[in-house]
């Protein structure tokens, strides 16, 4: 529930770290654009939809931050007294459900495209994943709109078992596509399902504190400052992740493109076929 009123505070840190997401993600997106050239272009749909997902949180946390302001006032003089709750208006929480409802199937595509598999296999994985992803968001938000803790409890478990399917996706059938990958690519993608478990994990962390008693004014700004957090690191640390992925990628399989990109000794360190030229360790011959 929204609190009637906030303190100095709570008002002040809900804002910044509103206006720390919204510079995050518009520039990440923004920086995802510029690195194109600097991949190879079968693994650009996957940066074009991470700067998609970036864009469209930055979005909609303008929408959350005009919300926010248009919510909460102060008769103090230069705004440093308490904030109210403005009479008839309230803070829309809806936006942030329309946003992952669109990112969260968008950030399993992303993951998907930047492995390029084969199309039999990655269409089979994407009608599983995506579909799964939007059905575990339209199930949650009926129950944050519920005040009632048995609404919340019944959405919450329903919204559950789709997150849990597309975690045994990603930790179990992903896994056995990824023989071929470089083995830098492996351990990528262990620290992309890892972050994923991790940050995903925050929301229902967040959706259970009224049916832990936590309520009030200071459990509403703590939610606003875990979701705002985990959607950074979701989206944004998540692109910089699939953007490493795809230049790892893009050096193994053109080791023409890897010289151009880097040094002489990084390309070489890259390019099996220079097996030969390597210096041999002291005590190897």
């Amino acid at each position: 529930m929204i609190p009637d009123t906030l303190t100095t505070a709570q008002h002040d840190t809900i804002y910044n770290i509103f206006s720390l997401v919204i510079a995050s993600q518009l520039f990440a997106a923004l920086f995802m654009i510029a690195c194109l050239p600097r991949i190879l272009p079968r693994y650009r749909q996957a940066m074009c939809v991470a700067a998609v997902v970036c864009g469209i949180a930055a979005y909609h946390y303008f929408r959350i931050f005009n919300s926010f302001n248009d919510s909460f006032e102060t008769d103090a003089v230069g705004g440093r007294g308490t904030y109210s709750q403005v009479a008839g208006v309230g803070f829309n929480e809806g936006y942030r459900y329309v946003d992952w409802l669109l990112t969260v199937p968008l950030l399993l595509l992303e993951l998907v495209a930047v492995l390029a598999l084969a199309r039999k296999l990655q269409a089979s994985l994407l009608l599983r994943l995506i579909p799964a992803a939007a059905l575990m968001i339209a199930l949650g938000y009926p129950g944050e709109l519920s005040g009632d803790n048995g609404i919340r409890n019944l959405f919450g478990t329903l919204s559950s078992i789709p997150f849990v399917y597309i975690l045994y996706v990603l930790f179990v059938e992903v896994t056995k596509s990824l023989d071929k990958q470089p083995e830098q690519v492996r351990k990528s993608i262990g620290q992309l399902r890892l972050l994923l478990l991790i940050t995903w994990g925050v929301y229902p962390i967040a959706y259970l504190l009224p049916q832990l008693g936590i309520d009030g004014a200071a459990a509403w700004t703590g939610k606003q400052i875990g979701y705002s957090i985990a959607d950074i690191l979701a989206k944004v640390l998540y692109g910089l992740i699939i953007y490493r992925i795809a230049r790892i990628k893009s050096f193994a399989d053109d080791p023409s493109f890897a010289a151009s990109e880097l040094s002489t000794s990084e390309a070489m360190e890259l390019d099996p076929r220079h097996e030969e030229d390597r210096p041999i360790p002291r005590g190897a011959a």
